[in-house]
């Protein structure tokens, strides 16, 4: 009997002591371990009008590259600007080596200057014949009064008559000669100009005013028709080729205003405005592509190529239950919103409209407007959950 009140008294005074341990055990556990609450923010829906913006990643694009290099296939003599130069509209960038231009031009007018003298020696036949046509209509003209009155023999007068005929041949003959002349100078002032234009093509000239973007070739190379040496860009045709998702572009259209970040100009914004909205789209990222142009352009132009971000602001919506993007969540696939109601959370599926750069987004449809959501919430959350309304999450942004 001793014995059993000994042992009883051990186990009913280890039980006072596990008992309290096991509580406080569960109460931790239920306060702070994977049983414990998950501290949640909530927000309250409302209705209200926003100001949707769309936002793209583009490039620095040119509306307006020429491409110059020369027209016949030939050595590079010389390049006169590189990368970045500013150029003037008519400066010479380089040239051609022209190998034996010079001598065929020098060959062409010594064949021009021989073409118009024999030009000159066939105006002068044309004089000739004329004036021997001329004496012999005379002399017919004479024998045929000398025949009328019986003073003059027939056969004389047919001999005179014979020579007329001869002379009107020869001024023919000489009339085709001319002709001939006169079309062999044109052929080759036509030739000699054709060979001038092409010495002169020898030299690459700029366009327009603008900077060189590339140099594809240096002195000594052989170039092709074609083939480009250097890229003049023209300043004012600088702008943002830029891609916007396709759900998010209802509403954009040309002249809405842009806010333009060059990457390589640090984070302050340029005013721009949508040019266009190009009629292909693409099919594989299903985006939209399109133009904006700077307002005023930087002061440092930006390198063609490089990245920027665009913000275009879109008309005001109409006022609808908006929520913030962060109380979004997709659950079994479906996108939606987690409701407090009396402690309990429940899933209500919506269909998202136009959404602001503040991070707000309409509701077509689901939500009502006054219902309280969880914005932020420290671990994913399920029907079961057991939640802890907090003022702010630690690592929460403000």
């Amino acid at each position: 009997m001793k014995q059993f009140l000994s042992t009883h008294g051990r186990t009913m005074m280890l039980a006072g002591i596990l008992l309290p341990l096991f509580g406080l055990f569960a109460y931790v556990t239920m306060r702070s371990g994977p049983l414990a609450p998950i501290p949640v923010t909530l927000m309250t829906v409302e209705r209200r009008e926003i100001t949707p913006s769309l936002f793209g990643i583009g490039t620095v694009e040119a509306r307006y590259t020429h491409k110059i290099g020369p027209t016949l296939t030939g050595r590079l003599k010389q390049v006169d600007v590189q990368p970045g130069d500013q150029v003037k509209i008519g400066q010479i960038l380089g040239a051609m080596d022209p190998v034996d231009f010079d001598d065929r031009i020098n060959a062409q007018e010594a064949a021009l200057k021989r073409a118009e003298a024999n030009l000159i020696a066939a105006e002068a036949q044309i004089e000739e014949a004329s004036a021997r046509k001329n004496f012999a209509g005379s002399q017919v003209k004479r024998y045929d009064q000398l025949l009328a009155v019986h003073s003059g023999s027939k056969e004389v007068a047919e001999t005179k008559r014979q020579e007329l005929d001869i002379t009107r041949a020869a001024s023919s003959a000489a009339q085709a000669n001319l002709e001939v002349s006169h079309q062999e100078v044109i052929r080759l002032r036509a030739e000699r100009e054709g060979l001038v234009r092409q010495r002169e093509n020898l030299r690459l000239v700029s366009p327009v005013d603008g900077f060189i973007s590339r140099r594809d070739v240096d002195h000594g190379s052989t170039v092709v028709p074609g083939q480009s040496v250097v890229e003049v860009v023209e300043p004012g045709s600088i702008w943002i080729h830029v891609r916007f998702d396709q759900q998010r572009a209802v509403g954009l259209r040309a002249q809405l205003p842009a806010q333009i970040v060059l990457r390589s100009h640090g984070t302050e914004p340029l005013a721009g405005q949508v040019v266009r909205i190009e009629p292909v789209a693409d099919s594989v990222t299903e985006e939209v592509l399109a133009k904006v142009a700077f307002q005023q352009l930087p002061t440092v132009l930006p390198p063609i190529g490089a990245l920027t971000e665009v913000t275009v602001e879109l008309a005001a919506q109409q006022s609808m239950p908006v929520v913030l993007n962060a109380c979004l969540q997709r659950v079994d696939g479906q996108l939606g919103v987690w409701i407090v109601q009396d402690d309990h959370l429940s899933f209500s599926p919506v269909t998202i409209g136009a959404s602001d750069l503040e991070g707000r987004v309409q509701i077509l449809k689901g939500l009502e407007g006054g219902e309280r959501v969880v914005s932020y919430s420290r671990k994913a959350l399920h029907a079961k959950s057991r939640i802890k309304v907090v003022d702010r999450i630690i690592g929460q942004s403000p």
